[in-house]
């Protein structure tokens, strides 16, 4: 069966399917969140989107309380599961098409969600029409896994797999080719300002980022009691760090901006954090408080160091590489003090208990507690595995590529099962443009994609 060829004969439909997807603002909103929407109508509307179209097409699907819901075709008692998501992060500043359209330019598809995870969703989706329409005679039953939770903490896969069966084995179209069988702990981390504000304060208020799993794009800030070179300074600064930004005088107090570049919170070194260099610039204006104390935390903390050294909680090992840090929420205000969410994407040795111990003890003598938010282990599945195995040979059928296995800081649904793993879509050489401004996926590669994930139904579900 030569998958490829009927992709391409079906990619008219494969783009128009994609466009409907990305055309559902599909961001978490817990304000309208309800038992009827739990993570908001967004989300929901994506997911019933995907099962009404299983339905259409003569599978049999089922939704688990509004969360997540499966399309599933076979028969067989062993399991394929193909676990993808509909939700996606919010939209970053700067988009040059719009993001909710899906446009098709110079052969990419514009929009959020279009590599992360609308894109890949919709290429196993046409993989598993494919298989359908070809008649192979199928031995185990395959199952697409639709969650709508998966950027702000799985909640859906985790309430799915209380009601439903573990797939004997999957795999998550999420993340890279060939193959990822190694995955990063995720943690996230909070560090709190205990130190006691005080009404002279010159920092009053700083804001950035919306989740822990984006670099912070734009950060705000509102000062008093300052230089009055304030205005000078901020524009060396802008001018220096080759950066944007705005600083407005009201009254005694100024209101400053400045914009970053967002990026994946697994690769946070790809990005410009604007809480970083917004306390960079304020490092230099405050001279007193807890306001100060906190700038010069996440200065020292994070400046030029994504990867945990000054904190103590820097390790790598060769399975999956370093440890990485990203300061994605961070807040202050003269009332309440300060707080730095951080997404820690630790390596799959990670002695965990012992790192956070001594970074919590390396903080006793300073005016800042760690907490831990919450803890996804590390995944791991062996590359001698027979699956791992399957899955490589597909790959390099349809590429000529042999590279073997990698690993990630991401965090997709593979980990969740009990022998899954990450299979594509981006390719190797690819730019990985998640969760930034114009998110794209290339068309061409979507029908690859949609090839490869066709071979791996047919290799995996019946023989």
């Amino acid at each position: 069966m030569d998958w490829l060829k009927i992709a391409e004969s079906r990619k008219d439909e494969l783009i128009t399917d994609l466009q409907q997807l990305i055309q559902i603002e599909s961001v978490l909103d817990e304000q309208t969140a309800n038992d009827d929407a739990p993570f908001g109508q967004g989300p929901l509307q994506a997911l019933q989107w995907m099962l009404n179209k299983g339905e259409e097409y003569g599978f049999t699907t089922k939704n688990i309380e509004q969360m997540a819901g499966h399309i599933e075709m076979g028969q067989g008692e062993e399991l394929l599961g193909i676990l993808c998501h509909v939700d996606v992060v919010p939209v970053t500043n700067g988009w040059t098409y719009p993001p909710f359209k899906g446009e098709v330019v110079d052969g990419k598809l514009y929009g959020r969600g279009a590599i992360d995870d609308k894109g890949p969703t919709i290429a196993a989706w046409l993989a598993m029409k494919m298989v359908k329409e070809s008649n192979v005679q199928l031995n185990k039953r395959v199952r697409m896994i639709i969650g709508s939770d998966e950027e702000s903490g799985f909640r859906c896969v985790k309430r799915y797999f209380e009601k439903e069966e573990m797939p004997t084995i999957g795999f998550a179209p999420d993340a890279d080719f060939p193959l990822i069988n190694a995955e990063k702990g995720i943690a996230n981390l909070e560090f709190t300002l205990i130190n006691h504000m005080q009404e002279s304060e010159q920092l009053i208020s700083f804001q950035a980022g919306k989740r822990t799993n984006m670099v912070p794009d734009h950060a705000e800030a509102v000062v008093e009691n300052v230089n009055s070179e304030v205005i000078q300074n901020f524009q060396n600064f802008v001018e220096k760090n080759n950066s944007d930004g705005t600083i407005i005088k009201d009254g005694n107090q100024y209101i400053i901006t400045l914009k970053g570049k967002s990026a994946h919170a697994m690769e946070p070194e790809k990005g410009k954090n604007a809480a970083v260099l917004l306390s960079k610039f304020l490092l230099d204006q405050l001279n007193s408080g807890a306001g100060q104390e906190f700038i010069r935390f996440i200065v020292q903390s994070f400046d030029n160091d994504h990867y945990g050294n000054a904190l103590k909680l820097d390790f790598e090992d060769e399975a999956s590489g370093k440890t990485t840090l990203n300061p994605g929420v961070v807040k202050f205000d003269r009332k309440n003090g300060g707080s730095v969410q951080v997404s820690m994407r630790y390596s799959v040795s990670y002695p965990f208990d012992e790192k956070i111990t001594k970074a919590q003890l390396e903080l006793c003598n300073s005016s800042f507690t760690l907490d831990i938010l919450s803890n996804s282990k590390p995944h791991y599945v062996s590359e001698e595995d027979d699956f791992v195995q399957t899955l490589l040979s597909i790959y390099k059928k349809h590429t000529g590529d042999s590279t073997g296995p990698l690993s990630t800081g991401g965090g997709t649904y593979a980990r969740t099962m009990e022998k899954g793993v990450a299979f594509g879509m981006l390719f190797p050489g690819e730019p990985d443009v998640a969760h930034q401004t114009d998110e794209y996926v290339v068309v061409e590669n979507l029908v690859k994609a949609a090839a490869i994930y066709a071979e791996a139904i047919v290799e995996l579900a019946s023989k």
